[in-house]
C-alpha cells in the first residue's frame, strides 16, 4: 500500500513539473508572439558639410517606447561604395556616423532587436526598412575633374594632382576643399600648384595631414557657363607615402663573398616602416641577359660570385610595409652599382674613370686659359713699354733743340 502511494506521490509530482513548464512556455510563446517590434523611427541623414562624412539619426518606435524589462537595439546596414561592400553595425543609440561617395546614392537598410525578460532573453528581430538618398549636384556636364591622385612625399607633404574634365568651359577656375576628424569645417586648399602638363594640383604641407583617419577632398569649380560638377575623394595619408630615393648603395667584395649594403632613405619615413626591392641584372659576355628581384626588410643581401666574366648590376628601392600602412608607392630607383668592373673593347672600365678623366680634361682647360691670358698680359706689356720708350726718345729730342736753338740763331 505504500508504495503504491510513493508512485502516485511521484507521478503527481512529475505531473505538476511538466503543467509548470508547460505553462511557462506557452505564456513565452504569447509574449513573443504578441510583442510589436517595430522599425526605427523618423530615419534621417544629416550632412554636417564634412564632404561625405555624414550622421545618421533615428527615434525608438512608437510602440516600444513604455518598454522597460528588455533592451533595445538598432541593427544599420550601409553600403560602402569606396570599399564597395555593405558594413553592418549593432547600437543602443540613436545615431551613428560614417563615410559616404557623395557622387552615389547612400543606400541604408534598418531594424529593431529586442532582448530581455520581456523576451524570456530571446533575441526578436523586427522587419527591415531600406532608406535610398541620392545627393543632389549641379554644374557643366562633363566638367568633373580627371585623373586625381595623391602622393605624400617621403611624409613630408603631400601632392594631389588632377586633371581638367573632358569639357573645360571658358574661364575655369578649380577650387579644393579638405576635411579630417580634427577639423572643426572644411578648409581650403593651402598651397596650389600652378597648371603644367602635369595638370592642376595642391600641395599640403606636413601639419595639415592627419593620418589613420578619412581625409575628405573635394575639388569643384567656377566658369563663365556656370559651375563645374563637383567629385569627392576620401583617403588615408599614410597608404600614399613614396619614400625618397636610396643614395648610398654599395658593394662589399672579400673573396668570393659579394656583399649589396645601403642605408635607408633619409626623411621622415621610420626605418621599421620600410622594405626593399633589390633587382639585379646579369649579363654574360656572348650578351645573354637575365633578370631577378628580391623584396627585404633588410639592408644588406650576400651573393657569391663564381668568378666568371659575368657582370652583374645591383639596383634597389623602397616603399612602406605591410605594418604601417596598407599600400603605398615604391620610390624612384638608385643609381645602379656592377661587379666586377664592366669591360668595354678589351679593357677594363670602371665608374670613376670618367670623374678623373672629366676632371682632367678640366683642369688642362683651365691651364690652357691661364697661359693664354699670361701671354696676353706679357704682350700688352711689351707694346707698353715699347710706346713709353719712345715718348721718352721724343721727349729728349725736344728737350735738346730746345737746349741748342739759342745759339745758333
Amino acid at each position: 500500500m505504500e508504495d503504491r502511494m510513493t508512485t502516485s506521490g511521484t507521478l503527481l509530482w512529475m505531473c505538476l513539473v511538466l503543467f509548470v513548464l508547460l505553462t511557462r512556455h506557452t505564456s513565452h510563446s504569447i509574449d513573443v508572439a504578441n510583442l510589436s517590434v517595430d522599425p526605427p523611427a523618423n530615419i534621417r541623414i544629416i550632412d554636417p558639410g564634412h564632404l561625405g562624412h555624414l550622421k545618421i539619426e533615428w527615434n525608438i518606435p512608437s510602440s516600444l517606447q513604455n518598454l522597460t524589462d528588455c533592451t533595445v537595439r538598432y541593427q544599420l546596414r550601409f553600403y560602402s561604395t569606396y570599399a564597395e561592400r555593405w558594413r553592418s553595425v549593432r547600437t543602443v543609440r540613436l545615431s551613428y556616423e560614417a563615410q559616404f561617395d557623395l557622387e552615389k546614392p547612400i543606400q541604408l537598410r534598418m531594424l529593431t532587436l529586442v532582448k530581455g525578460a520581456c523576451t524570456n532573453d530571446t533575441e526578436v528581430l523586427g522587419e527591415e526598412v531600406e532608406l535610398v538618398h541620392i545627393p543632389e549636384h549641379t554644374g557643366v556636364a562633363g566638367s568633373r575633374i580627371r585623373d586625381f591622385h595623391c602622393v605624400y612625399l617621403n611624409k613630408e607633404y603631400m601632392d594631389c594632382m588632377w586633371k581638367a574634365g573632358s569639357v573645360n568651359p571658358p574661364g575655369s577656375k578649380h577650387y579644393l576643399y579638405y576635411w579630417h576628424r580634427d577639423m572643426p569645417e572644411t578648409a581650403e586648399c593651402p598651397e596650389y600648384i600652378p597648371p603644367s602638363e602635369f595638370g592642376i594640383g595642391c600641395r599640403f604641407p606636413k601639419q595639415s595631414l592627419l593620418e589613420f583617419s578619412e581625409f575628405n577632398i573635394c575639388v569643384n569649380g567656377s566658369s563663365t557657363e556656370g559651375a563645374l560638377m563637383p567629385a569627392y575623394f576620401s583617403l588615408e595619408v599614410q597608404n600614399k607615402v613614396k619614400p625618397a630615393r636610396v643614395s648610398d648603395l654599395q658593394l662589399l667584395v672579400e673573396n668570393e663573398l659579394v656583399q649589396v649594403q645601403w642605408s635607408p632613405p633619409a626623411g621622415k619615413v621610420p626605418e621599421q616602416c620600410l622594405e626593399y626591392n633589390l633587382e639585379g641584372t646579369t649579363e654574360s659576355t656572348d650578351g645573354s641577359k637575365w633578370q631577378w628581384t628580391n623584396v627585404t626588410e633588410d639592408t644588406t643581401i650576400d651573393f657569391l660570385w663564381n668568378g666568371g666574366s659575368q657582370t652583374t648590376c645591383f639596383r634597389v628601392r623602397s616603399k612602406v610595409n605591410d605594418y604601417c600602412a596598407d599600400e603605398g608607392f615604391w620610390s624612384d630607383w638608385s643609381d645602379p652599382v656592377c661587379f666586377p668592373e664592366i669591360t668595354v673593347e678589351g679593357r677594363n672600365y670602371e665608374p670613376w674613370n670618367d670623374l678623373a678623366l672629366t676632371s682632367i680634361l678640366i683642369i688642362i682647360i683651365v691651364a690652357v686659359l691661364i697661359f693664354c691670358l699670361m701671354l696676353l698680359m706679357l704682350s700688352k706689356m711689351c707694346v707698353n713699354r715699347k710706346e713709353q720708350k719712345q715718348a721718352f726718345t721724343l721727349y729728349q729730342e725736344k728737350v735738346h733743340k730746345a737746349f741748342l736753338s739759342p745759339v745758333f740763331h
